[in-house]
Parts: structure tokens; sequence; C-alpha cells
């Protein structure tokens, strides 16, 4: 699309995600350092195993605005006289690209060793889940038989995982005592890296391919079913956003504010009996990121396409238009020894402190200025 069809709140949000992701989060946590406030990392960091902080949001949101996009585009496909079967195909080579852009950033092709590479990776997992959640778009009409297909996927994984045992968990020691008092009153099921049949299908399946000692992937096997259910509530989300065209109004945004109202319920309640675990991407845990996403969302939205207040985005805006781009970028390239060359003589200056946060933020200065480089030269990677 180009930079005036897009809807811009959509981008907004794509490039607030990412920010933290580009250094935001480390910036924030030397600011409250340098202000006296300590451990501010363990209150928003990812957390151990289940649980839910705010850097557990960034990736499921990532998939979840990658669903959202997708009624726009094949919108405009469609337009331009293109099939159900093309798009199809093009949703299968972009997972295709994903997955290859995923096993770059990994160092597939620097330092490849065919006996222990990584097969999972963040990108082909995006991959994975967007692209069966627009194969069910383009061929399932209703939305609510769409809806339907979720709540099973979501159910039938709850199920697996609550009554069905790791036949191999005998085998492994508790990573730590903290797991083991936690998950060792399951009896069949269990929601612990050594219990859960996800692990066990990473350990079979994949075996010295993943990380973590073999034990499992944070990216695993077990989750993907539900990736597709996180890419589909982002595109219920846009479904939303296009009712009766693109004409902006506040009564889309209260039915993503109910969406998430409705999803965050769920979640809760579905927690009793599935934890919400982010190296799982457990049911609960698809609900109560899906419902951060479409309260955020919603609230972009409003303030962005209903009310016009535009012009305090574009910061974010232009890394929601090449987000993969710095994704992999950041991966590839040493920014901070980059802003180190160049920032590196003043840092020295300063208190410890002051340096870190001085140099988060030319860290984040010569990734945005790359970007918007790219935005003015109207260069965006697309997958």
């Amino acid at each position: 699309m180009e930079k005036k069809d897009r809807l811009m709140s959509l981008d907004a949000f794509r490039g607030f995600d990412m920010f933290w992701i580009m250094g935001g989060c480390t910036f924030v946590c030397r600011l409250a350092v340098l202000f006296g406030s300590k451990g501010i990392w363990g209150k928003i960091g990812h957390v151990p195993w289940d649980g839910f902080q705010f850097m557990d949001t960034i990736f499921p949101t990532f998939l979840f605005m990658a669903g959202a996009s997708f009624p726009f585009s094949c919108a405009k496909s469609m337009e331009r006289g293109m099939s159900r079967g093309r798009i199809a195909l093009r949703c299968f080579r972009r997972f295709v690209t994903l997955a290859l852009l995923g096993w770059l950033v990994q160092g597939f092709f620097a330092e490849f060793n065919f006996a222990t590479f990584r097969i999972p990776s963040v990108l082909g997992y995006i991959g994975f889940g967007w692209m069966v959640a627009a194969w069910l778009y383009l061929y399932v009409k209703s939305p609510w038989v769409r809806l339907a297909v979720g709540a099973a996927i979501l159910a039938g994984v709850t199920i697996a995982m609550g009554l069905i045992p790791a036949p191999d968990a005998a085998n492994f020691a508790w990573p730590t005592e903290v797991l083991k008092n936690r998950f060792a009153q399951f009896g069949t099921g269990n929601f612990s890296p050594v219990g859960n049949i996800g692990c066990w299908l990473d350990r079979t399946v994949l075996g010295n391919h993943i990380l973590n000692k073999g034990l499992f992937d944070n990216e695993g096997l077990g989750g993907l079913p539900c990736t597709v259910v996180t890419a589909m509530l982002g595109m219920f989300a846009g479904e939303i956003v296009r009712i009766g065209g693109t004409v902006a109004t506040g009564r889309k945004a209260l039915l993503l504010l109910g969406a998430s109202v409705v999803s965050l319920v769920a979640g809760l309640v579905l927690s009793h009996w599935c934890p919400i675990i982010k190296n799982l991407w457990s049911p609960s845990f698809v609900l109560v990121a899906a419902a951060y996403a479409f309260a955020l969302f919603s609230l972009f939205y409003w303030i962005v396409d209903v009310k016009g207040a535009r012009r305090w985005c574009f910061f974010f805006q232009v890394i929601g238009m090449n987000s993969i781009t710095i994704y992999v970028w950041q991966n590839l390239v040493p920014m901070g020894d980059v802003a180190r060359a160049f920032l590196g003589g003043a840092a020295s200056l300063l208190p410890e402190h002051a340096a870190l946060v001085l140099m988060s933020i030319g860290h984040i200065s010569l990734c945005w200025l790359l970007l918007w480089f790219l935005y003015r030269k109207n260069v965006f990677l697309k997958v």
C-alpha cells in the first residue's frame, strides 16, 4: 500500500510495539535506574515461566497487528483482480520468506551447524500463524464460523495440554524448585517445560534443533495452533475497522474495546485450568494478550483516525511501516557498537547510569533515522 492509503493508527500501533524491541525497554529501565528506581525489569520484563508482564505483550501484539492489516491488503489485492488462489500462494511465499529471515537472524547462514541449528524462530512463528489465519479468512466467508474454528483450536489445545502428559517427563530433572512446586501437583497434564505435551513434541520431533538444552523451544510446536488464533483475532479487529467502509467512527473503537473485555474475561477464566504461559503460547495467553492488543488498537484508532490527532504519532508510524526491516537489521548489525562510536566520548564524561541512558538514546535515534531515511525514499520491506 502507498503511504497515503494506509491506516495510520495501524502503522502507529505497530511502531509503538516495535519501539520496545528497538531499544525502548532498555531505555526505560536505564532511565528508571538513573532516577533511583531499581528492579524495574523484574516488573515489566518477561516472566520466568507462567504469568504475564508488559514485555510478554510485544510478540503476540505484532502477530495480532499482522493479522489486522490482512483484511485491507486482501481487499486491495482482489480489487486488482487477484484470485483467492493467487493470494493464498502469496501468503505461503510470505511464510517461507519470514522463516528464511528468521534463520538469517539466528545466524543460520553465518555459523551453520546442521546438527544443532535451531529450526523454530520468531519470524517463522509469525509467518505460520498469519498464513493459516489468512487462508481461513480467504476461504471461510462467515466470521462466526471462523470464530468457532478459533474457539475449537483453543479448546483442543487446552484439553491436550491439560490431560495428556509428556511420555518422557521422568527423564528430566525439574529446571527450578519453583516450577516443581507450581506444576508437580498436576497428575495427568502438566504445564511445565518438563511435563507439557507441547514440549515433548519439541524434543521428539525437532530433537537438538531447539533452544533450552533440548528441553523445549520458546517458539515450539505445541503453540503453533494458538498462533493461528492470535492472527485470526487480529483479522477480526481489521474486519471491525472495515465495517461500513473506511470512514472512522467511535462505534468501531467501542467494538474493539468490547472485544478486549470479552477476550480478557475469557482468558482469565480459562487460566484457572490452563495457565498463562508465553513460552507455550497457551490458550489463556492468547486471549489475555489479545485483550491488550484489542484495547490498545482501540485507543490508537480512536485518537488517530476518529479524532484526527496524527502529528504526534509520526515517530511510531515511521517504525511501523518498516517493522520487519528494523527487527532484522538490529539482529544483524550491532547498533549498540555504532552508537558507541558516535557517543562513546561524550558518555565517558558522564556518571555510569547517565552514560547508559545516553547510549540508549543514541541506539534508538540511529535506528529511527535509518527508518526515516527509508520512509523518505518510499522504501519498505514487503514480505
